[in-house]
């Protein structure tokens, strides 16, 4: 008879069987796992757009009422809410018999959702605009405009981490009124500031701090420039694309006015503050 030298037994058979398809259940699950991570971050990014939304809507309630106080509270296992200040530079000032007038000059800072890219990222560049959805520059028109924008960017890579982020950026708004043969108009724009970051939960408390009021007569036409003094760092014209005109590394908007308009121009301050629980 034929000797087999070749030969496995069926116990050694069974052993090396039984490792393969151990080896091929932990690979099913690391890869499952991985996939299930990946559809969390997804909807909980896809969730929280709407939260950056609310919030972003909220500021129309709170710039202009002192002490006025409103908590958003969201959930996130992926991602953190984060307040950068000094970002955006707005300037406004008006043209009063052939003299052009500074009126006024502050920085703001904007609310970021950051999810990072580890956990989910749609891509290097990708921009979104949430609200408002097609009018993208920073100057609202109308009793129903908004007051701030809300987007979502991914820009890599940045020296603050390499995120894809939901935005809330301060706007301005203005409306239009007239009484008899005088023409009125009136400038909304909430300046964010830094509050206390307790971190005590997930959530963004937003504070009415101060509402300043600026009144002037006899203008014939507004201008605004947003300058970036954090352009070094990744926040600059790329991250804030309005569709304004851009011109020596600002945007500007400039409004001809009817002769001799009164103007109003109204500034809200906002302390916003990260997991203060109220």
């Amino acid at each position: 008879m034929r000797v087999d030298n070749q030969g496995v037994s069926p116990a050694i058979s069974s052993v090396i069987l039984t490792a393969a398809v151990v080896v091929m259940v932990l690979v099913a699950m690391v890869y499952t796992n991985r996939f299930l991570d990946s559809r969390m971050a997804e909807n909980e990014f896809n969730t929280n757009k709407q939260f950056m939304l609310t919030t972003g809507l909220q500021l129309d309630d709170i710039a202009w009422t002192m002490g006025r106080t409103q908590t958003i509270r969201y959930s996130s296992r992926f991602a953190q809410l984060n307040f950068e200040p000094t970002v955006l530079q707005y300037s406004f000032e008006v043209l009063r018999n052939t003299t052009w007038q500074q009126v006024f000059t502050g920085e703001t800072g904007v609310i970021l959702f950051n999810m990072p890219i580890s956990a989910y990222t749609i891509g290097n560049n990708y921009f979104e605009r949430i609200f408002p959805s097609t009018n993208g520059s920073f100057l609202q028109h109308g009793s129903s405009a908004p007051v701030s924008h809300v987007y979502v960017i991914e820009k890599l890579p940045m020296p603050t981490g390499n995120f894809t982020r939901v935005v809330v950026v301060p706007s301005l708004r203005v409306l239009q009124s007239k009484i008899g043969n005088q023409n009125y108009f009136k400038f909304y724009l909430p300046m964010l500031e830094g509050g206390t970051n307790l971190w005590l939960s997930q959530s963004v408390t937003l504070t009415g701090k101060n509402v300043t009021q600026y009144v002037l007569s006899s203008v014939s036409q507004a201008r605004f420039k947003i300058g970036f003094p954090k352009a070094s760092e990744g926040f600059d014209s790329s991250f804030f694309p309005f569709q304004n005109t851009l011109q020596a590394g600002y945007y500007s908007s400039t409004l001809e006015l009817p002769p001799n308009s009164v103007v109003e121009f109204y500034v809200g301050e906002v302390r916003v503050s990260m997991g203060l629980h109220i």
